[in-house]
């Protein structure tokens, strides 16, 4: 078992998973630099939110894969240890925010911090903060249910990030919302990770969210691909970046 690269705030080799005898991941490999916002693409079923959970530790690996946090193994730990691992380091958005009925914006919003054992007093003052800088802070006082979408998938932006995590994992975020708020919405949570120079891990088909992310890794049918773009009038195809998002011809290679 070798160390991966000192640079890299994730690091994952070899990434093995089926669902049900159903392959989902075949031998994925990549490391995601701290503070970079990555882009992992790919049309539905191609492995993103199975690679998420097995880079957030809520998923173990098959086959001998291996995934590091900060030069730590998340696969040889057990489920209390990788338990607290998300809580304390990690942030998680779904599709669609799964915010707590019972409890407010601002309550929402500081339940990670809660269960750290944070006093309620500066958790409030911390999810306020959020809560403001998220353009929701005047709802802090609503219940979930009153809001709009696109409102709570950011008091869920809010709740991922008010605990200081080092990695963000966001999971298809926008999915749910009209374009002009999915624009809007990753936009904020983009512009609040680069200001506190958190890393975020981001699944997406959509091809303007993936514009707004530092560098793209692309999914099909659980592997790794390349681009190869093909110039008009040439039929000898030559590999290029496969981070290159430009919108020329090409076919995806698997790697």
């Amino acid at each position: 078992m070798v160390a991966p690269p000192d640079n890299d705030v994730l690091w994952a080799r070899a990434l093995h998973f089926s669902h049900g005898g159903s392959p989902a991941l075949t031998g994925v490999s990549l490391g995601v630099r701290e503070g970079e916002i990555l882009a992992v693409t790919g049309p539905r079923g191609a492995g993103k939110t199975t690679l998420l959970q097995c880079l957030s530790g809520q998923l173990l690996p098959e086959k001998g894969g291996e995934v590091w946090f900060n030069s730590t193994p998340v696969h040889t730990m057990g489920a209390l240890v990788r338990e607290r691992l998300r809580r304390d380091r990690f942030g998680w958005i779904d599709p669609e925010p799964a915010l707590v009925p019972e409890l407010n914006v601002w309550e929402n919003t500081a339940l990670p911090l809660m269960l750290r054992g944070t006093g309620r007093r500066p958790a409030k003052t911390a999810a306020h903060e959020w809560l403001d800088r998220l353009d929701v802070g005047h709802l802090a006082r609503k219940r979930p249910h009153t809001l709009v979408m696109a409102e709570r998938q950011r008091v869920a932006i809010a709740r991922a990030l008010v605990h200081a995590p080092n990695v963000v994992f966001a999971d298809e975020p926008t999915a749910t919302l009209h374009r002009a708020d999915r624009a809007h919405v990753l936009r904020t949570l983009t512009a609040a990770a680069r200001s506190h120079a958190i890393t975020v891990v981001l699944a997406t088909h959509d091809s303007e969210v993936s514009a707004l992310a530092d560098r793209t890794v692309s999914l099909l049918d659980g592997r790794r691909v390349n681009t190869v773009h093909l110039p008009a009038g040439n039929t000898d195809p030559k590999p290029a970046d496969p981070t290159d998002t430009e919108g020329r011809a090409a076919c995806s290679l698997s790697v």
